[in-house]
């Protein structure tokens, strides 16, 4: 096993996400250290981040503003400190929603159709736009945080509301309600995709974390091609946004089959309900190996 020196893992935060981190960044330390790593947990809500130059390396599991959007990212490059994940571009482009999905559109990739809300939005043209149901979300948040789905015109000042709690960029989108998928995707490689039933409507919080009647099925069930092209695409999403080491591209399909591309998650979650364990032990990768894959994939720049 490489020697990675002394490593820092990154968890717990100051964004919504800081329980969901803090779960993550517990199960990575215990991995790491069982398996002879000088692994220490680091809290940036609790330390200040200059102590961070007594680290080698930093194991990465913030979420959401402040760890996932290149801000840490940013501060790592200036210690010069190896981090896991994509670099500062990358994280800011993959935490924003709203550009991603026109970086993706642009080079052809096929998104669910979208527009930005604003206070003062004539919202029943937007409703007429993009037909009911559609989702109200806000665009720099993660594990689903804010999310709505409006049913009728009346329902989308609501979720604007609600969804402006999180954040002043606001997006809403089409539904396409044949089915949600997820790729994994680790160096250059990405793993089977899964397929998540919820009981909730969508893949909500609570689906996410709280429950334990979603069902995931890894394998997916698609066809040799689809899961080759789904996977294809994946890798093609990531790359467009300058992606690296490791992350997650999260799809949705019509009822025609048709896949789109919904959004990419540059620090993907760790904890026991988390997805790239799921796909990693399909494709035969234990949480330790994986947890040890992800750390040699460190770099800077």
């Amino acid at each position: 096993m490489p020697d990675f020196g002394k490593v820092a893992v990154l968890s717990g935060g100051i964004s919504s996400e800081r329980e969901v981190s803090l779960k993550g960044g517990e199960r990575i330390l215990s991995a790491l250290q069982r398996q002879g790593v000088d692994a220490h947990f680091f809290d940036p809500a609790e330390r200040k981040l200059t102590d961070l130059g007594e680290f080698d390396r930093v194991f990465i599991a913030l979420h959401g503003n402040h760890g996932e959007d290149g801000t840490i990212q940013g501060f790592l490059e200036q210690m010069r400190i190896p981090y896991t994940g994509s670099g500062v571009l990358a994280s800011a482009l993959g935490m924003d929603k709203w550009r991603s999905k026109l970086l993706w559109r642009s080079i052809g990739l096929a998104v669910p159709d979208f527009v930005l809300l604003e206070p003062n939005s004539d919202f029943e043209r937007i409703g007429d736009q993009l037909g009911f149901p559609l989702f109200v979300k806000p665009a720099r948040e993660g594990s689903s945080i804010g999310i709505s789905v409006a049913k009728k015109t009346e329902d989308i000042l609501k979720a604007y509301e609600l969804a402006a709690k999180y954040d002043s960029l606001i997006l809403a989108e089409r539904a396409v309600l044949g089915g949600e998928y997820t790729v994994a995707i680790i160096g250059e490689e990405a793993l089977p995709s899964i397929r998540i039933e919820t009981t909730t409507g969508f893949y909500d919080y609570e689906a996410k974390y709280l429950r334990d009647d979603t069902i995931y099925h890894c394998p997916s069930g698609l066809s040799e091609e689809r899961e080759r092209n789904l996977r294809f695409s994946a890798l093609e999403a990531f790359r467009a946004l300058g992606g690296r080491g490791w992350g997650r591209i999260d799809f949705l399909m019509d009822e025609a089959g048709n896949i789109f591309l919904l959004e990419a998650n540059t620090v993907p979650g760790m904890t026991d309900h988390s997805l790239v364990p799921m796909a990693a032990r399909a494709a035969g990768i234990s949480y330790e190996r994986l947890v040890l894959r992800v750390l040699e994939l460190a770099a800077l720049g």
